[in-house]
């Protein structure tokens, strides 16, 4: 980021970040989530949201982008065994959730529109 416009970009682009996944927090509350971390830093990355309803745990990467088809395809296999670690260790630190159903869903976050929740988008 080293010319002017890359670094306005790349603030522009964290600013969406933070709304699409504080939009997608409250989507998550409104359906009956319990948000248990945002924005959770571990030594293999970041995880956006740790929620819980009942039995169910659930990684959640929120993907913002200017359709559902652009968001969907933003997620890489790189990116995903980075998610399933941090989920590792995530669950390392916190034995307690350890025997809760485990799952990786996607928020997908468009403009004008609703965001679109994708339970058990992948599994490891």
């Amino acid at each position: 980021m080293g010319r002017r416009g890359d670094a306005a970009t790349g603030r522009a682009a964290h600013r969406l970040g933070l709304r699409a996944e504080t939009l997608a927090a409250l989507f998550l509350r409104l359906k009956g989530y319990r948000i248990l971390a945002r924005r959770l830093k571990t030594p293999a990355g970041e995880i956006d949201m740790v929620v819980r309803r009942g039995r169910s745990l659930a990684i959640i990467e929120v993907k913002a982008r200017g359709d559902a088809t652009g968001a969907a395809e933003a997620l890489q296999l790189r990116q995903l065994k980075r998610l399933e670690r941090a989920a590792s260790h995530f669950l390392g630190r916190n034995p307690a959730l350890a025997s809760l159903d485990l799952r990786f869903d996607v928020v997908l976050v468009t403009p004008f529109r609703l965001p679109r929740h994708m339970k058990d988008a992948w599994r490891p």
